[in-house]
Order: structure tokens, then sequence, then C-alpha cells
């Protein structure tokens, strides 16, 4: 599922924001070792089935994560808004709420977050 506003195209490194919220939800990049007594207590519960939706490598997403990083580290409020709308899937309502601003202006903060992680991502390739 890709969330975008009605009628306005969604651009690559938005995208790969979507993409990277999914991937980090999913635990990719998580080390994968997983204790004993933890293994035994898993099975006794159902698993879901894993789905992999999403589709960015563990580089690019590792990349995407460093530069939400340092634009949280740079700009606290900004690097916020990105987090919680792709990195946790908020909607956009909720995270305007959640800073006691409106959608429109969580969206323009959004857009300016997106932009800088792009610029932030570009100057690794």
């Amino acid at each position: 599922m890709i969330r975008k506003p009605a009628g306005r195209p969604l651009g690559d490194t938005e995208y790969l924001l979507e993409q990277w919220g999914w991937w980090r939800m999913d635990g990719a990049g998580v080390p994968g070792y997983v204790s004993p007594s933890l293994a035994l207590m898993r099975q006794t519960l159902p698993q879901p089935a894993a789905s992999k939706d999403y589709c960015i490598t563990d580089d690019w997403a590792l990349a995407v994560d460093e530069a939400v990083a340092k634009l949280s580290i740079r700009d606290r409020q900004m690097g916020d808004i990105i987090w919680l709308y792709y990195g946790a899937k908020w909607p956009m309502v909720r995270v305007g709420k959640h800073y006691g601003i409106s959608e429109g202006k969580a969206r323009e903060l959004a857009r300016a977050g997106a932009a800088w992680v792009d610029c932030a991502v570009s100057s690794k390739q």
C-alpha cells in the first residue's frame, strides 16, 4: 500500500521513504540472532506470514535511515515528522495534531524533509 495525497504523483524520494518505512517496520536489517529461549517462546505463538512487499535493498534503506537520523539531529521537528509519517505510518492528520499544527503545514514540513533526505542520499551515490 502506498499512501499519497489524491491527484499528486508520488516522487522518487517519497517512494523511497515509503519503502524504507515498510523495511523498518518489518525488522529488516536487524541482526538475525535469536536466543534459544526466545525461539522456544515463539514456537508457542502463531507467527504471521512474512510479507516482503517493499522493494528496497538493505544498502539503500540504511542510507535513508542514516539521512533521516541526521535530519532529526539538524531539525528535530522535521526529522520527527518524516519518522512518524514514513517510518511509523501515522496519518498526516495525526502527525499534525501531535505537533499542534495543521495537516497542510505538516505536509509542507514532510516535503521539505523529503527534499533534505533526497539531497543527503544523492550525495552518497
